[in-house]
């Protein structure tokens, strides 16, 4: 019969890469954790796992427990937590996944009222899911997930709940600082810096410069905005952000926007969440405060 444990196992030998160590984390000898696998072994007719000198590699049977362990366990972990809140008439943590560098400082005035309308709720941010959420959502890693670019699949539900302008970031002192907008064209000799993401989830590429067959000089990565926005104002270099955020650092930095082509381009930022817990009263909460219009107060206009 397979059980938690045996899911509980094998993933931990995945992540420590020996049973030695996978035993020491699970608080088990490692005769005990052998022979757990062994009997199991026995009882499903395959390997698990097959020795090669002192390693150990997963057979098909065990890559796929394996896959099973990574899908499993964080819904069974995530269970227990909410029966144990519901028992002690808790809501317990809104677990947010930031696919989207610069929505953070966006998620912040959305986040402060949310956490004085529902004292009995915490909430944690997760910066690591940046660029690959969806299988956090799916993992159950994740409650909730900031992105501007959904990615719509079975059992995902995703809310728009803040308009906003892509713009082009320019120096005070640049060339194109005075003009109403700019062209592809116009960044061909440009050093332009974004964020570590991939070319093809960039909008200043897939939505500005590639339709144009435009390439800017160099593409130069930052993963900060702070820093970003100094080498900008400082004139090495051009980026492309929300305007509300953008018009926030300008009061303080030498910077200004620009629209990107006479029509601008048009952006929103959604809230994805699982189907099945839409109905859940603080995480609806949490979506229905994001669309109200003081957290959009920086819409495009």
């Amino acid at each position: 019969m397979l059980e938690r444990m045996h899911l509980t196992i094998v993933r931990e030998v995945d992540r420590q890469g020996s049973l030695t160590a996978a035993a020491g984390v699970l608080c088990l000898t490692q005769s005990a954790l052998s022979h757990t696998m062994k009997k199991l072994e026995q009882q499903l007719g395959t390997d698990i796992w097959l020795r090669e000198g002192r390693r150990l590699r997963l057979t098909q049977a065990g890559e796929y427990l394996l896959a099973v362990a990574n899908r499993v366990l964080p819904q069974l972990d995530l269970a227990e937590a909410r029966i144990r809140q519901y028992a002690l008439g808790e809501r317990g943590t809104l677990r947010i996944g930031m696919e989207c560098h610069p929505c953070y400082q966006w998620l912040l005035k959305v986040v402060s009222p949310y956490l004085a309308r529902w004292p009995d709720v915490d909430v944690d941010v997760k910066q690591k899911f940046q660029f690959g959420g969806i299988g956090a959502l799916f993992g159950y890693e994740i409650d909730l997930l900031v992105t501007p670019d959904p990615l719509y699949k079975p059992g995902l539900s995703f809310e728009p709940v803040f308009d906003y302008e892509q713009v082009l970031v320019v120096g005070r002192r640049h060339p194109l600082a005075t003009a109403a907008y700019v062209e592809p064209a116009q960044l061909a000799p440009e050093v332009l810096i974004t964020y570590p993401v991939e070319i093809e989830r960039l909008d200043i590429y897939q939505q500005f410069l590639v339709p144009a067959g435009i390439a800017p000089r160099r593409h130069k990565i930052i993963e900060t905005t702070d820093i970003m926005l100094q080498m900008v104002a400082s004139g090495r270099g051009v980026a492309a952000l929300p305007r509300w955020l953008v018009e926030e650092y300008a009061q303080r930095m030498e910077i200004v926007p620009l629209r990107l082509g006479r029509e601008g381009i048009a952006k929103q930022i959604f809230l994805g969440a699982r189907e099945s817990d839409t109905g859940i009263d603080y995480l609806a909460a949490f979506i229905e405060l994001a669309r109200q219009p003081k957290s959009r107060e920086h819409r495009f206009i």
